[in-house]
């Protein structure tokens, strides 16, 4: 590597790194404002100081917040670092002695490249191992939060479940009420009870549900258990006394309590692995939607490094050395591909084009743009 090389990546590394501060310390200070009350009760209530609280709440906050804004920084951070040193007619003296533009500019693409790569990896292993703390809201810091329960279909059994609130420290439903289809109905189509909490699969019973104190359909009690199909899906005290109380049955379910009651919110804190095996779960109801962020998440890497040969070429060929100039091009370059981005994400998550497509449409727009301006660098 040589010194030029050195320099150019220290300077990348710096712009990138106050950058990336910058954009996070403006998020943390804006967050915390907004959320001030919830933390001071939290640190009273715990006993803990409020600056330590709000560095670790807001350390796994940052990962996230990385993961949204890694493809901006990585072209802001390189157009900037190209800006610099023509602002300081340092490109003008490498190129009198015979050093392209292209070359020049190489060891700033690659380390951002790097950092496209950095974002992958956070996206996939990072966030998906820290999503219980991602997810959750400074409300939820004591977890002690109720929260008004929405209806899920588990399409799989077409089984309705409902409920008054839940409890997500517990994993707990209170009073749950389970709409049962045909098949499922002998004892009446509605299956309630004080409680619900889910229960992992172990070797004694199957993931699902918990129903404790039936105040619905006693005589369901006393009877074997329903099956739908030849599976048991209404497990009852009668077949499974070893691990159900007199007054208590299993509903079996491949529904986590997660997915249950976090929905879209968790999706995005998903690996693709996670997503993909949801959509072959056939309890969840996974649409075009997720199947766009699939294909998206594939696409990804390439849409980051299609946008910094968009703007990186602009600033080389116009050879500005106004920062403000700079500043300028990449907000307006970033407007119009983002925009792109999201309208055609848009229109596959409601089927008007495949999601495939959807994913890959705006690499099929910018990538010829994006090869011909870097082409015509050193022209």
């Amino acid at each position: 590597m040589h010194i030029v090389d050195r320099y150019l990546l220290r300077q990348y590394v710096k712009t990138f790194l106050i950058c990336w501060c910058s954009l996070t310390g403006l998020y943390v200070v804006v967050d915390a404002f907004s959320n001030l009350d919830e933390f001071l009760r939290y640190a009273e209530e715990s006993k803990r100081k409020l600056l330590p609280l709000l560095g670790e709440f807001y350390l796994f906050r940052s990962i996230s917040f990385f993961d949204r804004v890694s493809a901006v920084l990585a072209m802001v951070s390189a157009m900037f670092t190209i800006t610099w040193i023509q602002r300081h007619n340092e490109l003008t003296a490498l190129m009198a002695a015979g050093v392209s533009r292209i070359r020049t500019a190489t060891p700033v693409m690659a380390a951002a490249v790097v950092v496209t790569f950095i974002a992958v990896a956070c996206r996939e292993l990072l966030i998906p191992t820290f999503r219980d703390q991602m997810t959750r809201d400074p409300r939820d810091l004591l977890q002690d939060s109720v929260y008004e329960m929405s209806t899920f279909v588990d399409n799989e059994t077409d089984v309705m479940i409902q409920g008054q609130t839940y409890h997500p420290k517990e994993q707990r439903i209170h009073r749950p009420k389970f709409v049962l289809p045909p098949g499922l109905d002998a004892f009446g189509i509605h299956l309630s009870a004080r409680d619900a909490v889910y229960l992992p699969k172990t070797e004694t019973h199957p993931a699902g549900y918990l129903l404790k104190e039936i105040t619905s359909s006693p005589q369901l009690l006393k009877s074997e258990s329903l099956k739908q199909a030849e599976r048991e899906i209404i497990l009852t005290p009668v077949d499974h006394g070893d691990f159900l109380g007199a007054d208590e049955c299993f509903f079996v379910c491949n529904v986590d309590f997660d997915q249950l009651t976090a929905g879209k919110k968790l999706r995005q804190f998903m690996s693709t692995g996670e997503l993909i095996d949801g959509l072959r779960n056939p309890s969840l109801d996974y649409g075009a939607d997720v199947r766009v962020s699939i294909h998206s998440r594939i696409v990804q890497p390439l849409l980051d490094i299609t946008l910094l040969f968009l703007g990186l070429p602009l600033v080389l060929r116009r050879e500005t050395k106004n920062i403000y100039g700079a500043i300028g091009i990449c907000v307006a370059l970033t407007a119009a591909f983002m925009l792109v981005v999201v309208a055609s994400q848009h229109l596959g998550s409601i089927l008007y084009i495949r999601p495939s497509l959807a994913a890959w449409l705006p690499l099929l727009i910018f990538v010829p743009a994006a090869v011909n301006l870097y082409d015509r660098i050193d022209r």
